[in-house]
């Protein structure tokens, strides 16, 4: 159970009251709910509710008895927290119902991300941003959150003039069934993919990784240029990196300015395989780009199931209710 030392109040108004934060909920929908479950208990919180389509409702989870999404169930009022892990579409649908009753909602669909007055937090890079929320905070694109966790420190310390970024994505990040089916194939099989829409220029990811990132920095001149790719692992989201700086910075000073980092960890050669099940970003390959003036190049690698979409989530929640304490 998530119970604060002393009732909190929310630092802007809201539809409904939030007193105290006493019943995380979670919206369960394939490989992320089951990581945000997972994250739960093993950060002590036990008096969890999940909900799911009329289709899982009723099955076991964990001990747990599946309950029915519905508008009706989720503006109840009896939520002060709900986790939103679900598409778009269905958050778009119920959210609005869950503010409603009062609950604050972390959605990780890509539904309220951009919208204006709704905050796109990542802790580490912009948390202060969470107490402005209205009832939505939303939770950015599995890899905004550890780009953006790279680019903060270095910016903080020498400025950003443009970005570049390669991203290999994991095929967790298009949900369990894709988990399952590259399970079944057979390595003749296995290819890059683009799976993303397309509207003849860019695929919607790479929109996304650009626009995210802008807001989360809050430089939303910054020039970001993406190219997206699937590749055939499971689990683990890799992003090659090219930086132009505003001032002169060495290898090894950003080496420094990035080890000093929250939530980053240096390897020399970081991986999928050796993000894989932990929570920090993996940062290396931090070398000077001859190609450009002030250039920088760097490789980083996150779980996106973790950091990328789980427990940044949860960290927003346990963010929401530190400052909520604070105000009290």
């Amino acid at each position: 159970m998530i119970v604060p030392t002393a009732p909190v109040a929310p630092t802007t108004p809201m539809r409904g009251p939030l007193a105290k934060l006493e019943r995380l909920v979670e919206r369960l929908h394939g490989a992320v709910g089951t990581i945000t479950l997972q994250l739960l208990r093993e950060r002590g919180y036990s008096d969890v509710r999940v909900f799911a389509s009329a289709r899982s409702a009723g099955k076991q989870l964990g001990g747990t008895t599946v309950e029915e999404a519905t508008p009706d169930a989720l503006s109840a009022g009896d939520f002060d927290l709900c986790l939103f892990s679900v598409g778009t579409s269905a958050s778009l649908e119920l959210v609005p119902h869950a503010v409603h009753g009062g609950a604050v909602c972390v959605d990780k669909s890509a539904a309220y991300r951009l919208e204006p007055g709704i905050p796109l937090v990542v802790p580490e890079v912009n948390g202060i941003r969470a107490a402005e929320h209205q009832g939505i905070v939303a939770n950015p694109n599995c890899c905004a959150i550890p780009l953006t966790c790279a680019l903060k420190p270095l910016h903080d310390a020498v400025g950003l003039e443009r970005i570049r970024v390669a991203t290999y994505q994991s095929v967790s990040g298009a949900g369990a069934q894709a988990m399952e089916r590259l399970r079944a194939q057979t390595p003749e099989d296995n290819d890059l993919r683009m799976d993303w829409s397309f509207d003849g220029v860019e695929f919607d990811e790479e929109e996304k990784l650009r626009e995210e990132t802008r807001k989360i920095l809050e430089l939303p001149a910054l020039p970001v240029s993406a190219t997206c790719v699937r590749v055939p692992i499971l689990v683990g989201h890799a992003e090659a990196v090219w930086i132009e700086t505003t001032e002169p910075v060495s290898a090894e000073q950003a080496t420094s300015i990035l080890g000093a980092a929250p939530g980053l960890r240096l390897e020399q050669f970081p991986t999928p395989g050796g993000a894989a099940g932990g929570d920090d970003v993996l940062v290396g390959r931090i070398r000077k780009d001859t190609t450009a003036e002030n250039g920088l190049a760097l490789f980083i690698v996150g779980d996106n199931l973790r950091k990328g979409a789980a427990l940044n989530a949860i960290q927003i929640a346990e963010l929401l209710l530190a400052q909520q304490r604070v105000a009290a």
